[in-house]
């Protein structure tokens, strides 16, 4: 079964890090990518543009709206993601407290609604 986390985070709380602060984390990421593919889990990653450069489009009124930005005034964004494969939510809930962004943020995991190939 497929399972997206999302990773969320305030910019505030990251705001004052430092270039080794970043290497750090890009460290610690690099060894969570290496552990999800070493168990044969890993099926895919990426980290997104801040949510300033985000645009949103929306067609609920039956015409076209676009909003630079975020659309949503949260404090927490969406920062990356990680899609795994795995037996269940169980083993998913697992593989998401070891992400990195939980121990700074939030990792919200979502189960696909398609079916696994």
């Amino acid at each position: 079964m497929r399972y997206t986390f999302l990773l969320y985070t305030d910019p505030a709380d990251i705001a004052d890090r430092t270039p080794e602060d970043w290497q750090t984390e890009k460290q610690a990421y690099g060894a969570y990518i290496g552990a999800l593919k070493a168990a044969g889990v890993f099926v895919d990653t990426d980290w997104l543009q801040p949510v300033q450069t985000a645009t949103t489009i929306s067609l609920k009124c039956g015409s076209k709206q676009v909003q630079d930005g975020p659309f949503a005034d949260t404090k927490e964004t969406l920062g990356g993601y990680f899609v795994v494969d795995v037996a269940d939510l169980d083993v998913a809930m697992a593989w998401a407290e070891k992400c990195p962004a939980a121990k700074s943020g939030k990792v919200e995991i979502r189960a696909s609604a398609l079916a696994t190939e």
